[in-house]
């Protein structure tokens, strides 16, 4: 009897709802891991170019520095300040690729190389995977946040578990909720919707993405 007032406390549901919210994490730091491990050889290719900007490769590879140097553990994701952190980075990072890739626009032998044309295409499915990642880490931070708040898990999460609502990832800075413009055969457009409502919708269906 006892066991069965606990399940209906929701001492089941709450672990079940944590895990899936941090599994989710770890594909928002998945995406945002292989959008880094690109960057080098982006700016390696862009660099051989005669009189490009160096200083845009220069922010480019700080900002990457910075991005990568701040890790956010599952066990972080209650923390806003952690959180805060680490979407500021990851935000400074894309509006860094973002002006180095429109940098490209006058440059027509980088835009010719295939190396660049392969790491292009490779940097926008990664955007859109980032983008799909994050709506869906932040619809298991609401059901988990949800969970923890709602009779009656609200006993389980406060008696068994001290349960802390997590942070649903968020644009930070100006121009973080939208991902850098990769196509040169016309007007940039935005390629995400707006980070801070990353439910609503995603720029690419998951199969687009694969």
């Amino acid at each position: 009897m006892a066991a069965a007032g606990l399940a209906g406390c929701g001492v089941n549901a709450i672990p079940t709802a944590e895990e899936a919210a941090k599994a989710k994490w770890a594909d928002v730091q998945n995406q945002y891991q292989r959008r880094a491990d690109l960057i080098p050889n982006l700016v390696a290719t862009v660099k051989g170019a005669a009189n490009f900007e160096q200083s845009t490769l220069v922010k480019v590879t700080e900002a990457r520095a910075k991005a990568t140097s701040i890790q956010i553990s599952a066990a972080d994701v209650t923390d806003p300040d952690k959180m805060a952190q680490y979407q500021a980075a990851q935000g400074q990072l894309s509006q860094g690729l973002g002006r180095l890739l429109a940098s490209v626009e006058a440059y027509p032998e980088i835009k010719a190389n295939e190396n660049f044309k392969t790491l292009q295409d490779q940097i926008e499915r990664t955007e859109n995977r980032i983008a799909i990642a994050r709506r869906d880490y932040n619809g298991a931070v609401q059901d988990y946040n949800t969970t923890i708040r709602t009779f009656p898990a609200i006993i389980a999460a406060k008696v068994v578990y001290g349960a802390k609502p997590m942070v649903p990832f968020a644009a930070t800075t100006p121009g973080a909720d939208t991902a850098p413009a990769v196509s040169f055969d016309g007007p940039a457009a935005p390629a995400a919707a707006p980070a801070a409502n990353d439910n609503a919708a995603a720029p690419a269906s998951k199969a687009a993405a694969n």
